[in-house]
């Protein structure tokens, strides 16, 4: 039987994520890895969410209400919350399962066969991942120490280019960990009203800043001007409660929403009810949740510092990073004209891991950019493990 042919176009067209690939090499008692982009299990809330589960359990109404079917758009103490904490009217908040399920309706909403979508160079592989599931062609805008190259953005706009939604993670982006400057964001919002494009802002690691003054969101700059209508948030509880929830909400305007809620339908009717439940308990929590975000934060900060510190001290000059001022990663470049990709192999047997900067490519093989750069992140090991990870790392570096 010719399996292949069964297959549609779609599962054809759709590739595993290389950072999963290559997660599953490294999956060895042995191995430090800094390839992941999880948070520290010990900053996991185990016994809070047990508090919270006690709480609806207890409840007769809460409890049959947490094991019953929910409606669509998710349940409305959840959506409660997440209005409250992003400040926005109730109605345009969408639950979904992980802010992944959100980018992949707002793709599936927004976009058909041979749409245009612009990402940053280099980019979150799950969009690209959810964008080509849709058909789109990508087309790719650098990126700096502020974010995506708005300007950059301007003039392949104003030479014709007609994109249909424009990708874009905010706040301490994967990989690089920048942010979108101020000014950045509000140009930005004026050149999705002058040229009609959406703008989807993807903001997982907003809260974990630690450094610096926070920036507002696109969702909350556009409010009450033109651009509310074309602008998308998406948000999860992934890097600031727990991953395993599957939780995530998309912020954005009626028109948008409405089709969302119908293709969210069709995919899982619903977001898990009990799950929601426990969260919209948690994160409603305001007193437990700044300690929570607080201790994060500073842990975060401590252990992204002896990350950078240990390059530094052990490299020799021959690998380089910046101390970002929140996020989950820490984007290095080496210096000696070594190449990420080549030393990936090298790396394992040494008992490191990290993922090559030509990972987050446009096009996997790579066409040799980006080859001088790292992701790290530092969430899950510990500060003296950190300090091996990068003496592993050094000792297979030229010399």
């Amino acid at each position: 039987m010719d399996s292949d042919a069964l297959l549609s176009s779609r599962a054809h067209s759709t590739v595993s994520s290389v950072i999963r690939d290559l997660l599953r090499l490294v999956d060895r008692p042995d191995m430090l890895s800094l390839a992941g982009g999880l948070p520290a299990p010990e900053h996991l809330p185990v016994a809070r969410i047990a508090e919270a589960l006690a709480r609806v359990r207890g409840t007769r109404v809460g409890g049959t209400r947490a094991l019953q079917y929910g409606p669509t758009e998710g349940m409305v103490e959840l959506r409660e919350v997440v209005a409250g904490r992003l400040r926005c009217p109730i109605n345009e908040i969408v639950i979904c399962t992980g802010s992944q399920q959100g980018l992949d309706l707002v793709a599936r909403s927004l976009l058909d066969p041979g749409d245009l979508v612009v990402v940053a160079d280099p980019s979150y592989l799950g969009s690209l991942q959810s964008f080509r599931a849709a058909g789109a062609e990508l087309h790719a805008v650098a990126s700096d120490e502020d974010g995506l190259d708005v300007e950059a953005l301007g003039v392949v706009l104003e030479s014709g280019l007609r994109p249909k939604l424009v990708s874009v993670v905010t706040d301490f982006a994967n990989p690089t960990g920048a942010t979108l400057s101020a000014a950045r964001r509000r140009r930005l919002l004026e050149l999705a009203v002058g040229f009609g494009f959406v703008v989807v802002e993807d903001n997982p690691y907003g809260e974990l800043r630690w450094a610096g003054e926070a920036e507002p969101s696109l969702g909350a700059l556009a409010a009450g001007t033109p651009a509310a209508d074309l602008v998308v948030t998406l948000g999860s509880a992934s890097k600031v409660l727990a991953p395993g929830l599957r939780l995530g909400w998309l912020r954005g305007p009626a028109w948008l929403t409405d089709a969302v809620v119908r293709l969210k339908q069709s995919s899982d009717l619903h977001t898990s009810s009990l799950d929601q439940l426990l969260a919209a308990d948690v994160l409603g929590d305001t007193a437990f949740m700044e300690a929570h975000l607080g201790l994060i934060r500073a842990d975060y900060c401590t252990r992204a510092g002896v990350l950078v510190d240990a390059l530094s001290d052990f490299g020799g000059g021959r690998i380089e990073a910046a101390l970002p001022d929140g996020g989950m990663f820490v984007w290095a470049r080496l210096t000696d004209g070594s190449s990420s990709s080549d030393l990936f192999e090298r790396a394992l047997e040494e008992g490191v891991a990290f993922v090559p900067g030509a990972a987050f490519s446009l096009d996997i093989p790579s066409d040799g950019r980006r080859s001088d750069r790292l992701r790290m992140c530092f969430t899950t090991l510990r500060p003296d493990e950190l300090k091996v990870a990068v003496s592993r790392l050094v000792s297979i570096l030229p010399r």
